[in-house]
């Protein structure tokens, strides 16, 4: 009987000693490594479409080429690149965001993973010094002390749990070890993503300045060519008209629903007199003023409705104060632009932009990001154009600024 309770001693002390140090977290599974084998191999996914995603402005500029002749034709054709490449430039700043976030993630799984080998690892040292001290003596004990054929079947079985849990602990470990390198190579995968993502949307910018370049020459070349300068003025003032007349047109169609809604004792919206924030955050300096100036390219006094405020492509544009947005969309003149009703007859204009946030219809607050700043439309280089309109006439951006 001693010898009994001796060799059960001994397996309970086996089991405790390898029990003690289990980490509380549940060992990795085959799902579990398969999940990460996948994430791995869709992280290098994600670094063949980078290469394969970026823009061939060689092959662009080409295919450009076939529209010179028209000036109309060409910009619009260059512009409606210009936002595609905008668009890869966003897509590839929220993947870096988001690669850094999971980055942040998998090292911390890493450290998880490693701190559970390092725990089971210690543990099957304990369990094969003990082995090691005690021999296999204490299992034949055992098996000999039995008082008969079914008291040594059972002791078979605790012999056999014991052997079992060895089994199930060497393999936990395997598992966690092979986690360990998953871990690893995710996080070299997830690191080549994010610095194939930073390359891709360096080579987008140089593509975008490549065009905003050929667009400048372009118009620059096209107003030199006309034969004389009052066709040019002719060419200008035409743009112009058009321009106004899209605004006009929206300004009457705002104008036509406040009278429904006055109509039926509905509330429309009035402006409330606030001071307006300042659309380009960050970039206070003026290019071009608003009033009488003489025109950059044709030489000749011409009015400017509104101030210019240059800063870099991809600059936050801000709605300046709450209103509803009654235009976003694109023309030859303005580019992608923006237009806001703020009540009362007060409206603001944001033109040139590289991307629109928001949409016809939608209700904006001060300060909100509505757009990015950009060089779409007659424009030669990346600024914000933005006016306001009172009653139907452009008036004095900075009687409303400051």
């Amino acid at each position: 009987m001693k010898n009994w309770k001796k060799a059960v001693c001994l397996l309970l002390s086996a089991a405790i000693i390898f029990a003690s140090s289990e980490p509380v977290q549940a060992a990795f599974t085959n799902d579990s490594i398969r999940a990460k084998e996948a994430e791995i191999a869709a992280a290098r996914e994600e670094v063949s479409g980078l290469k394969s995603g970026k823009t061939d402005i060689e092959k662009l500029k080409k295919e450009l080429e076939q529209s010179r002749n028209n000036l109309t034709v060409y910009v619009t054709q260059l512009d409606e690149q210009l936002s595609v490449i905008q668009e890869k430039i966003e897509q590839y700043n929220t993947m870096i965001t988001e690669k850094e976030e999971e980055i942040e993630e998998t090292t911390q799984e890493l450290e998880e993973a490693v701190r559970q080998q390092e725990e089971q690892y210690e543990a099957m040292k304990n369990r094969i010094k003990f082995m090691y001290e005690k021999g296999d003596t204490f299992y034949l004990e055992l098996l000999f002390t039995s008082g008969g054929f079914a008291d040594m079947t059972n002791k078979a079985d605790y012999i056999e749990s014991l052997s079992r849990y060895d089994r199930d602990k060497l393999q936990e470990y395997i598992a966690t070890k092979e986690y360990v390198m998953l871990c690893k190579e995710e996080l070299e995968a997830e690191k080549e993503v994010l610095a194939e993502a930073k390359e891709a949307v360096e080579e987008e910018e140089k593509s975008i300045s490549v065009l905003i370049t050929e667009k400048e020459q372009q118009i620059m070349a096209v107003t030199s060519d006309i034969s004389t300068q009052e066709a040019a003025i002719r060419e200008y003032e035409a743009m112009i008209a058009q321009e106004n007349a899209e605004i006009a047109a929206l300004e009457k169609a705002v104008a036509e629903e406040r009278a429904r809604l006055e109509a039926e004792n509905a509330k429309a919206r009035v402006y409330n007199g606030g001071m307006f924030a300042w659309p380009c955050p960050g970039y206070t300096r003026i290019s071009d003023e608003y009033g009488n100036r003489i025109h950059p390219i044709l030489g000749v006094q011409q009015f400017h409705n509104g101030l210019d405020m240059a800063a870099p492509g991809g600059t936050a544009i801000l709605a300046a104060y709450d209103g509803d947005v009654v235009g976003a969309a694109y023309n030859n003149s303005m580019g992608n632009y923006i237009m806001i009703d703020h009540g009362s007859g007060l409206y603001t204009i944001y033109m040139h932009c590289s991307a629109l946030y928001v949409s016809k219809g939608q209700t904006v607050t001060k300060g909100q990001k509505i757009a990015a700043v950009g060089s779409t439309g007659r424009s030669t280089g990346n600024h914000l154009h933005f006016s306001v309109r009172q009653s139907g006439s452009y008036v004095n951006p900075w009687n409303y600024l400051k």
